[in-house]
């Protein structure tokens, strides 16, 4: 089973062409699920999760945000609504609505901003590391900083990876590259340009949320919030082991989490 390359093409607002990239696996008449991926992050990070997905019938769409791999447009005075409009094209043009929307870290954000803007396209949502209320910890916001920084010697990147992303124990290295900084400014810039009110409870969609329990940048608290705000509409199951990068810690756990989730709605 491979993956398939895309092209979606859209205008926006201002009729400025937006160039939108990606890849899907799995079967076409497969159930569909988009997935979105961390600050300044590619799409390949879910490759492996997908890959298991696809194998058990879900068609998974992986798309590239702007100044990802291809993924072109403007850079500049964007907000987390725009950006939304990105990924509804996708949805539009990639799939069969609606879908099962799954966003980690930063994805978070859009996730559930593009659930409220296009309730819908999405049926569900999957939320990996839903931060975004609660204050990121000082030294955990300089290791998201520092990972995106050119100038560290090697030593020292996979340091700061290692203290903001993985969990005590777990290896580092797997995510010493892929950290693009042209997009993290753009999408740290949406997000600052979009109050959080406008996103945090979404479209009105059953949620799932995936919290590790040794997240250092998107703190457990987050994930009781939603909880407590949302009650029965929020599914939360806590991953041990596992940090903000969660992904190449805990793959197999997280595949079992979204396929038992998904089996009962």
């Amino acid at each position: 089973m491979t993956f398939e390359a895309y092209t979606c093409i859209r205008r926006d607002a201002q009729g400025r062409e937006v160039a939108l990239r990606g890849r899907s696996i799995g079967p076409s008449a497969g159930r569909p699920i988009v997935m979105l991926a961390s600050l300044g992050r590619p799409g390949s990070d879910f490759d492996e999760i997908a890959t298991c997905l696809a194998k058990t019938g879900y068609r998974v769409t992986l798309p590239e945000p702007r100044g990802i791999d291809g993924s072109s447009g403007p850079m500049e005075e964007l907000t987390l609504h725009d950006l939304a409009a990105d990924v509804a094209a996708v949805i539009e043009s990639q799939c069969r609505p609606p879908v099962t929307l799954l966003g980690h870290a930063f994805g978070n954000r859009l996730t559930r901003m593009t659930a409220a803007d296009y309730p819908a396209l999405v049926s569900r949502i999957v939320l990996l590391a839903c931060g975004g209320r609660i204050e990121i910890p000082e030294k955990a916001r300089d290791a998201l900083v520092g990972c995106f920084n050119r100038d560290l010697s090697p030593e020292e990147h996979l340091e700061w990876v290692r203290y903001g992303f993985f969990a005590e124990g777990n290896d580092p290295a797997v995510w010493r590259e892929g950290w693009h900084g042209e997009a993290m400014l753009m999408q740290s810039s949406a997000v600052r340009r979009t109050p959080v009110e406008e996103w945090w409870e979404a479209g009105g969609q059953p949620m799932l949320v995936v919290q590790a329990t040794e997240d250092a940048i998107a703190l457990p608290a987050n994930a009781h919030d939603l909880k407590a705000r949302l009650g029965a509409r929020v599914t939360l199951v806590e991953l041990a082991h596992a940090g903000h990068a969660m992904l190449p810690e805990q793959p197999e756990r997280i595949v079992d989490i979204i396929q038992d989730y998904l089996a009962q709605t």
